[in-house]
């Protein structure tokens, strides 16, 4: 190595001889010792640069000569043309020029033409081609079986080369770079599949490319798997930039038996800028019906970002003159908008907007995610929240929607302030000490004022809704505190008081001129009259409550202890008749003994005053059973574990001293009961009668026989399941055996994670590895199992069940690229299936496949979707969406 490299500065310093003069040499003998030093270490730099033979004080750089210095290097060997003036490196060969770096497996260097070629060489067995030519300028970086590259013009030719532009992936057999900005290939193939052999390409013959910024090629064909297709472009036009950029959206096509033919979500999207975007798409149909769907993006990083969207549909069904013709107009407007948390801690806005037709979804025929189907009530919600800080306030003004598609009915708060107020003990001792229960008196604070607006479909956003508009403020003050009693008991008294104001009033007078319901002269007229009015209560209590244990120890078993936790509480609670000041009294038909009593705030939307005495006692029980378990793993930390067998089964009812007649409350009961390790919870809530019920339906002050009388019940219950799961259950059950505390799981026996056949292949001797291998391939998979039931009674018509549902969905994946996934239910009642979807999708590495289908029902419909992964060449897919048929019967 030491020879190649005396051998590379005497030709060097013949270089320099031929080329300047001897006194020349003389003066740069020594920088050459110095460079020849320090090449025994280094790796070899040469300087190949000529003074101006013309002048001794000013040096000139040569045109016809390279400008930089080139470092360069190689594994085998350097060899020197002195003759032809070449330089020939082989074997991981490696040379930087400027911004230029080139590796290959062999590089020749002509000074004389100025140019480097490279290439590849052969592997020992002369089989394969390796160390083939890699090309980097700057951000520019290009694979290729050979080079030749002009250091002068900076001009090359490229032979079987493999270029990467972003996403997009370019395999060509011959290039020519003109310059920087230009550059003609031949016999084309570009893909974003980044596979050896890629997946699918596109071919043509003869491309344009301008880097880092667009391709235009000629005509074109697909080959997918090397297999050529009918898909041939005249032309087309691929835009390489890293930032977003516009263009149009192909359609979708397709036909159903309502609308004829279709094509849809065909548009433009618009690029505007790195802060928002918008797409514009539109649906058209042979039968006259078009739909509009416009869609924006917005994002300021660190601070805030949404979504919104308006889609408007002008359908017709059928044809004019068939009895099922109609038209219909429906729109859906949907706004999504969060903010950062760290952008600012102490003032907040979101909102969730959902708004438009109440028909929209059931009618909609451009909707791939049919599940909106479902949907009953559209909800929206616009909040701003605000923190004041140093101070126990804070600020919450928000407006929200809330619209049943059933019945068209719509509810709005256009807006709704809110001011809360902390917390506070205004009479704790120094340093925020509370010991007594003076200190411990602690106040809250709310404010409520509601704008409300009740309306439907055929009013929305008219000026007919704000007609019947209502308002009204709410002041909510509470104060209670907290002392022992009696050693064991905790005495809670409270106070609450409420002030409401109200913008408007109710008057009702009678007039005898006016036709009734009945068809009758004389009934009773409403007018609303403008102007302030408020009204005022309050309410005292006091709450006694204590905690109660009982302990059940056992000597044998996995058990060591049962504990019973009673919480009981009794309470107190008095208020005043606060209706009998404001009602008034009038004449309600000509009888006048006929009286009728209102309240001039009977249209208040927080509602009239308390009627009647209050002085009750209400009773409440809550019970919590807990088992301390020895744990199964000897690995485990804790010798013990906890696990609850009645979670909160609570018992409440109520005595009012104060009514004449009915004064025991219903008895209300609810109680979750763990069954499968928290995985299967079973949820009970229903509520007890006392009294007896007529024919008619009223109840009377007279006991049941049976002292309480059931009602209402419902029960509830989920589990969840995955092979995950098993996989620990597996795991565990190999050293244990099955016991009294050890019950079977929920399905009934423990499950091995692998399949029958598996197990029995496994304890085969003879079975190979191979198999083995094949037949514990564990396959993900996960289920959701959801139960109800209701029964309500009553007392003299209803004695039934009233739902009876079971609900089911999971996914499976076959493989890590195959996945399934259902959703459907059987209602057990009405002997029939709900709504059920089937999804299906696969990942095809540089492709991606959906199909979203419903096999059954009025909803009958399926989506079909195949294309390709890259946003870049995202139009390259297979859309086909079958929207449900209207049934003729």
């Amino acid at each position: 190595m030491i020879a190649n490299k005396l051998n590379i500065h005497l030709f060097l310093i013949l270089f320099c001889f031929q080329l300047g003069t001897a006194q020349e040499l003389t003066e740069n003998k020594k920088s050459i010792n110095t460079q020849l030093k320090d090449s025994l270490t280094e790796k070899k730099v040469i300087p190949l640069i000529k003074k101006d033979t013309m002048t001794s004080d000013t040096t000139k750089v040569s045109k016809e000569v390279i400008k930089n210095i080139i470092t360069h290097n190689a594994e085998d060997y350097t060899l020197q043309n002195a003759k032809n003036k070449t330089i020939t490196l082989y074997n991981k060969a490696y040379i930087k020029y400027g911004d230029i770096d080139l590796k290959a497996g062999k590089i020749t260097i002509d000074y004389k033409k100025n140019t480097v070629y490279a290439t590849g060489i052969k592997d020992n067995t002369k089989t394969k081609y390796i160390q083939r030519p890699v090309f980097k300028q700057g951000n520019y970086e290009t694979q290729q079986d050979s080079i030749l590259f002009n250091f002068k013009t900076k001009k090359a030719l490229v032979y079987g080369v493999k270029n990467k532009y972003g996403e997009m992936i370019t395999y060509g057999k011959k290039m020519k770079r003109v310059n920087d900005s230009t550059i003609y290939m031949s016999n084309l193939k570009f893909t974003t599949s980044k596979k050896t052999n890629p997946d699918y390409y596109i071919s043509t013959k003869k491309a344009k490319l301008i880097p880092n910024k667009k391709i235009i090629v000629g005509g074109s064909q697909l080959y997918i798997a090397d297999v050529p297709t009918p898909v041939y472009l005249p032309f087309a036009y691929f835009p390489l930039t890293k930032k977003r950029s516009s263009g149009f959206l192909i359609p979708s096509w397709g036909e159903n038996n309502n609308q004829g033919f279709f094509l849809q979500n065909g548009g433009y999207y618009f690029a505007i800028n790195d802060y928002f975007d918008l797409k514009v798409t539109g649906d058209i149909y042979s039968n006259g019906s078009w739909g509009l769907n416009t869609e924006s993006n917005y994002v300021v990083r660190y601070k805030y970002s949404g979504r919104l969207s308006f889609r408007y549909q002008n359908l017709t069904n059928s044809l004019v003159g068939f009895d099922d013709y109609s038209k219909a107009t429906n729109y859906n407007i949907s706004w999504s908008h969060s903010q950062d948390s760290k952008s600012n801690p102490n003032s907040r806005l979101s909102a969730s907007v959902n708004l438009g037709s109440s028909k929209f979804y059931r009618q909609s025929i451009n909707e791939i995610d049919q599940s909106q189907y479902l949907t009953n009530t559209l909800t929206s919600s616009i909040n701003y929240y605000r923190k004041f800080v140093g101070t126990p306030f804070n600020m919450n003004v928000s407006m929200t929607h809330s619209q049943n598609s059933n019945t068209g009915e719509i509810n709005m708060t256009l807006p709704s302030l809110t001011v809360n107020m902390d917390r506070i003990y205004p009479f704790k001792g120094k340093g925020g000490v509370k010991r007594n229960a003076f200190q411990k008196i602690g106040v809250n604070y709310n404010m409520r004022g509601e704008y409300r607006i009740n309306t439907n479909d055929d009013e929305f956003f008219s000026s007919k809704m704000f007609n019947t508009a209502r308002t009204g403020i709410q002041h909510n003050i509470s104060a209670n505190t907290n002392v022992k009693a009696f050693k064991y008991f905790t005495l809670s008294p409270n106070l609450n008081y409420r002030d409401v104001w109200y913008f408007d009033k109710i008057e009702k007078h009678y007039s005898p001129n006016i036709v009734n319901n009945n068809g009758s002269l004389g009934t009773v007229v409403n007018d609303t009259i403008s102007g302030f009015k408020r009204f005022n209560e309050y309410n005292v209590g006091v709450t006694l409550s204590t905690t109660v244990y009982g302990t059940f120890n056992f000597k044998k078993g996995r058990i060591k202890a049962i504990r019973h936790t009673l919480i009981p509480n009794i309470s107190w609670g008095y208020r005043p008749d606060f209706s009998k000041k404001h009602n008034i009294e009038i004449q309600r038909s000509s009888n006048p003994n006929d009286i009728l009593t209102y309240s001039p705030f009977e249209n208040g939307i927080y509602g009239t005053p308390s009627s009647g005495l209050s002085n009750s006692i209400g009773i409440s029980l809550n019970n919590v059973v807990e088992a301390k378990v020895k744990e199964k793993d000897i690995n485990s930390e804790k010798e013990y574990k906890r696990v609850t067998i009645l979670n909160n089964f609570n018992l409440s009812t109520s005595y009012n001293f104060a009514a004449d007649s009915l004064r025991w409350s219903n008895v209300n009961f609810s109680a979750g009961i763990p069954i499968v390790k928290n995985k299967l919870n079973l949820n009970v809530n229903g509520y007890l009668d006392p009294y007896q019920v007529t024919q008619k339906g009223v109840r009377i002050n007279k006991f049941n026989k049976n002292i309480l009388s059931l009602r209402q019940i419902s029960l509830t219950t989920n589990y969840s399941i995955s092979s995950a799961d098993l996989k620990k259950k597996s795991k565990n059950s190999q050293t244990e055996n099955q016991d009294n505390n050890n019950p079977p799981d929920i399905l009934g026996t423990k499950i091995n994670p692998t399949n029958g056949f598996a197990s029995r292949a496994t304890n085969n001797n003879k079975s190979s590895k191979k198999d083995i291998k094949l037949y514990h391939a564990n396959i993900p998979w996960s289920i959701n199992l959801g139960y109800s039931i209701s029964y309500y009674n009553n007392g003299y018509s209803i004695d039934e069940i009233q739902n009876h549902t079971l609900d089911f969905s999971g996914n499976i994946e076959l493989s890590p690229k195959w996945k399934i996934g259902f959703r459907s239910g059987y209602d057990i009642k009405a002997g029939a299936f709900s709504y059920t979807t089937l999804n299906f999708s696969r990942d095809l590495d540089s492709w991606r496949f959906n199909f979203n289908w419903i096999p059954f029902g009025n909803r009958t419909s399926y989506h079909f979707f195949i294309g390709v992964k890259s946003s870049l060449l995202s139009d390259l897919k297979w859309d086909k969406t079958k929207p449900p048929d209207k049934r003729l019967f």
